[in-house]
């Protein structure tokens, strides 16, 4: 685990780094590697806690045996209540946890190191921006079918709108009532975009941008960077049926 004395922003831009990080490890382990958390949350150990790190990484480990410690520590004994409760609520429950313990380490930060109210202001409002651990476990952010939909709806468009345009050239001009067509379909893009700018990525938490390429699960309908789950477009088109990892891991619970 790393410490304050180890590793310490002092500006709003590294605290608000450092939260990254730490939210997109932590985000990992209640998403991706959901399979792995859940195997390291052995209810018969010690009270375990969930670490996030600036490198984007987590780990399950003791609690700092430092007292005070050298940070703000996450919630105790999160492995006891894991077989008590229905795996989806144990993990919102981790993940309420979690966001709170990250605002603690950024203002613990803050304080140390003297930020105004005007700073701290700044760090909150960056922070905020963000959609929470629990928002991005949850996928209460936003409303799965509808923006399914819409994505779908903006790439359908988009491929008609880049079609339309190469016979265009072909031709060497549009009709009158070809231009009218695009310009509508133009519209529907625009309000497409605005449906599913909201859409986050059930990895990473990060939201929708129209260049990068994105899969929806078919099992939890929640939609995911390409990237962050390491599909391709080329791979996308032979699967039949997309199950991310989340999906694919779970198994029936003792």
């Amino acid at each position: 685990m790393d410490g304050g004395a180890s590793y310490n922003p002092r500006t709003v831009e590294e605290v608000f780094r450092d939260f990254k990080g730490r939210r997109a490890g932590m985000i990992k382990a209640l998403t991706t590697d959901v399979e792995e958390f859940y195997q390291q949350c052995d209810p018969e150990k010690e009270n375990l806690c969930l670490y996030g790190f600036p490198s984007e990484q987590w780990e399950v480990n003791l609690p700092a045996e430092e007292v005070p410690p050298e940070l703000p520590e996450p919630a105790l004994g999160i492995n006891f209540a894991r077989d008590g409760m229905q795996e989806k609520d144990w993990l919102s429950l981790v993940a309420v946890h979690s966001d709170a313990w990250l605002l603690s380490v950024s203002f613990y930060f803050g304080s140390r190191f003297g930020f105004d109210k005007a700073d701290r202001k700044r760090l909150f409002s960056m922070i905020n921006d963000l959609p929470t651990i629990f928002e991005v476990v949850t996928g209460t952010a936003k409303k799965q079918v509808k923006e399914k939909s819409s994505v779908s709806n903006h790439s359908s468009n988009r491929t008609k709108s880049n079609s339309k345009q190469r016979g265009s050239e072909s031709q060497g001009k549009y009709s009158k009532a070809m231009q009218a067509k695009d310009e509508d379909d133009e519209g529907l893009d625009e309000e497409d975009e605005e449906d599913h700018g909201e859409t986050l990525c059930g990895a990473c938490g990060e939201n929708y941008a129209s260049d990068e390429f994105w899969i929806c699960c078919d099992i939890c309908e929640k939609w995911f960077h390409g990237k962050c789950v390491k599909i391709t477009p080329a791979r996308a088109e032979h699967i039949k049926q997309y199950k991310c990892p989340s999906c694919s891991n779970k198994r029936a619970r003792p």
